[in-house]
């Protein structure tokens, strides 16, 4: 199995890797948005620096709080 981690990556025999249980809802997708658009916030979460966000047109996914500012 080939992985990739901080400190880089190669192949690991398979027998190394441990299977995992999903302990919260994640989803990867991402809201696109420019600057200047305005997003309502619905889910901030904060430990993962990320929030939930719909545009005006009621789209949504996740865009990270470095993206975010404050309306006004």
């Amino acid at each position: 199995m080939f992985v990739t981690a901080a400190g880089g990556s190669g192949w690991v025999p398979a027998r190394h890797i441990e299977a995992g249980v999903v302990v919260a809802e994640y989803d990867t997708t991402e809201l696109r948005a420019t600057a200047g658009d305005v997003v309502e916030v619905v889910v901030d979460d904060v430990e993962s620096g990320w929030a939930w966000c719909r545009d005006v047109r009621g789209q949504e996914g996740w865009i990270p709080h470095r993206a975010l500012g404050s309306v006004g």
